[in-house]
């Protein structure tokens, strides 16, 4: 009997299982193709979401494997529109990662992509991002500021969520 063997679905998760190498080693999780991040530990979520150097290079290794740039210790080698490109994708990331935190909190009922898996968004970016850029996390009715949140405009609504992300940072590490 004849085993036919999908290379294309196998090339996919070995770049995955390379995108993931360091992640593995430092976080001591499992992390695949269909990781959200609903998945990922507290503690995961809390190093990535501080947004600091070590915490950057996890997700600039992840992007930078994932999309054939080599790995996150060669991001000063890139070019000029490159880097761009990996920092557009980690500012998205990063505020994906604090949406979570948001939620893990009880401060939002949702927020877009947390459906998505970090794979896909990072090589769908380009037809993924722009749509959950335009849309804004929902706040939680149980929010002391829902009150206020619900009369501002949908402009002001994504400000006074984004001005939450420090509290949210503390809030988190304090779990």
């Amino acid at each position: 009997m004849t085993v036919v063997i999908d290379l294309s679905a196998k090339r996919q998760d070995l770049l995955v299982k390379r995108a993931y190498r360091n992640w593995g080693a430092r976080f001591g999780e499992d992390f695949g193709a269909e990781t959200c991040l609903s998945g990922l530990s507290l503690q995961t979520l809390t190093f990535l979401a501080q947004g600091r150097e070590k915490g950057t290079f996890y997700i600039y290794d992840l992007i930078m494997t994932l999309r054939g740039m080599g790995s996150g210790f060669e991001f000063a080698d890139l070019s000029a529109k490159n880097k761009m490109d990996v920092i557009d994708q980690y500012l998205f990331i990063l505020d994906r990662i604090r949406f979570e935190c948001m939620k893990r909190l009880g401060w939002i009922e949702s927020y877009p992509g947390e459906d998505y898996a970090l794979v896909e968004i990072v090589l769908q970016f380009d037809q993924v991002a722009p749509g959950l850029q335009a849309e804004i996390p929902r706040l939680s009715s149980g929010h002391p500021g829902y009150d206020e949140y619900r009369r501002l405009s949908t402009f002001d609504r994504e400000a006074f969520v984004r001005k939450l992300i420090p509290k949210a940072l503390k809030a988190i590490q304090d779990l």
